[in-house]
């Protein structure tokens, strides 16, 4: 009898040291960051467009799709301070995927060019996502890359009607 008391004592001891553990532990906030259910809410605010930082993922509940800025494949934008011909063209890599698809690499640019395949929008699963903000602008230093790592996009996800995709009816 005086050994069962003792392990249902240790029991309860053991259950209450889990609760007090769980009391305690409270999501850790980093500047910079929220959490993924406030993710579309707060980018949503401004204007429907939603923010990403250069390698940043977010899954975008609203749309049942994860969204990662893969960063820039092409930046030939005249830069600051320079006269030029054609304004130039930068070329965002976002992969998306769908809760129930494979992952998808869309290539977004900054203006409409069919002839050079510059798209500024693409669909993708019910849904057109398209380029509304690109920043910062291109400097006028030698080498070009001085803004590896440092680009921000902002896109806008609407629902589709089908206008892009000609094979969907």
């Amino acid at each position: 009898m005086f050994h069962k008391a003792i392990i249902l004592s240790l029991g309860l001891l053991t259950l209450a040291g889990c609760n007090a553990q769980k009391k305690t532990k409270t999501p850790e906030s980093t500047a910079g960051t929220s959490s993924p259910m406030n993710e579309t809410k707060n980018s949503a605010q401004k204007g429907g467009v939603i923010y990403f930082n250069q390698g940043e993922n977010k899954f975008l509940k609203e749309y049942e799709m994860n969204v990662t800025f893969k960063g820039i494949s092409q930046d030939s934008r005249c830069p600051e301070g320079v006269v030029c011909v054609w304004a130039g063209v930068a070329v965002a890599q976002v992969e998306v995927m769908g809760t129930y698809t494979r992952p998808t690499i869309l290539n977004l640019a900054t203006s409409d060019h069919g002839g050079r395949d510059y798209h500024k929008s693409a669909e993708f699963n019910g849904y057109i996502i398209s380029l509304e903000e690109l920043t910062p602008s291109r400097k006028a230093e030698p080498g070009g890359k001085d803004l590896d790592g440092k680009y921000r996009i902002g896109i806008k996800i609407t629902k589709s009607d089908g206008s892009l995709n000609p094979t969907t009816k």
